[in-house]
């Protein structure tokens, strides 16, 4: 599977897959995706003392980064990642890549706040130690690319690794995602969409 490092309109990098048409970020901005999507419309929504998060695609590692550097909380952040960037790729990268150092599929406490589990597995098969999660960050490729990770199943796992309360966002708002989203129990809203895009959707576990 080849892989191409691309330079989005905000000036930051992410990962072209041109045999499926993809890329790890939006093309409009990688920064300000992330921001939008995960930090402002996630993060920054949980009001709790400390807080899990369970991410789907750990990918370029940039979500991460973002909730390290604007967390004012403790975090445990579990992420999944099935098929890591290598080397070469991760320098490239034009934001921090420290977080690549760390091992695979251990607990690895990077600072007072804020601990990383990278689990090198699919979604599928991943069974996280530490739950509930207060928050999901789910950032598969696009439905038209991975149609399997975006079903009532798939929903339905995630479902069951949130506690009452804790929520799912993403850059996604296509509405037969909304539709499997409430299928398997979720309340879902749309949001005003990061730069390039009009909605996101963000969903509840009642």
């Amino acid at each position: 599977m080849k892989r191409e490092l691309l330079v989005t309109a905000d000036g930051s990098h992410t990962i072209a897959i041109p045999d499926m048409n993809v890329t790890y970020h939006s093309t409009h901005g990688a920064i300000q995706e992330s921001m939008h999507v995960f930090i402002h419309a996630g993060l920054q929504a949980i009001q709790a003392p400390a807080i899990r998060i369970f991410e789907m695609g750990f990918g370029t590692g940039l979500n991460a980064l973002l909730t390290l550097q604007y967390a004012t909380i403790p975090v445990y952040y579990y992420a999944v990642e099935q098929f890591p960037l290598t080397a070469q790729e991760i320098e490239g990268l034009n934001y921090g890549t420290d977080l690549h150092q760390y091992p695979w599929n251990k607990d690895v406490k990077i600072s007072e706040k804020f601990t990383l589990h990278k689990a090198h597995a699919s979604l599928l098969d991943v069974t996280p130690v530490v739950q509930p999660f207060h928050l999901i960050y789910y950032d598969a490729f696009a439905p038209a690319s991975q149609p399997e990770l975006w079903s009532v199943a798939v929903f339905e796992k995630l479902y069951s690794l949130l506690e009452p309360g804790g929520m799912l966002v993403t850059y996604c708002s296509k509405g037969d995602v909304r539709r499997a989203m409430q299928a398997a129990g979720f309340k879902v809203e749309k949001l005003a969409g990061p730069p390039g895009k009009r909605e996101m959707l963000r969903a509840v576990r009642p």
